[in-house]
């Protein structure tokens, strides 16, 4: 659970730091670095991946959305089908950041079980 709690932390820190300066893609290598250097399973490498990008990508969108007093989401809302509401752009833009950084972690993690494979399933 320690383990799963660092990454999570050191995602959203350094992705939040990162993406000041860098492209929001940045979060994709970030994460798969973070994900093979820190030694986590499959499915929790995901879920910090997942949280720790979604939930970044979510307090930075409200907190703009909330200075803007929400005309800005509410105009790009009504270009894509969402009816114009602007909380559901925050919705998809919390759920597509946090599967990019999910999947991320989650091919860091694999990648780190591919080459550092335990020993104990050696000798099965």
């Amino acid at each position: 659970m320690k383990s799963f709690a660092w990454l999570l932390l050191l995602i959203l820190v350094s992705s939040a730091g990162l993406q000041i300066f860098l492209p929001w893609w940045v979060i994709t290598p970030l994460c798969l670095v973070l994900a093979f250097i820190w030694p986590v399973s499959g499915g929790k490498a995901f879920l910090a991946g997942f949280i720790g990008i979604g939930l970044g990508w979510l307090v930075l969108a409200s907190w703009l959305s909330v200075r803007n007093e929400g005309l800005l989401a509410h105009r790009v809302a009504q270009l894509l089908p969402l009816g114009g509401h602007g909380w559901l752009l925050l919705l998809v833009t919390t759920i597509l950041g946090g599967l990019v950084g999910g999947l991320a972690t989650l091919a860091g993690a694999w990648c780190r079980f591919a080459f550092f494979t335990p020993k104990k399933r050696l000798a099965n």
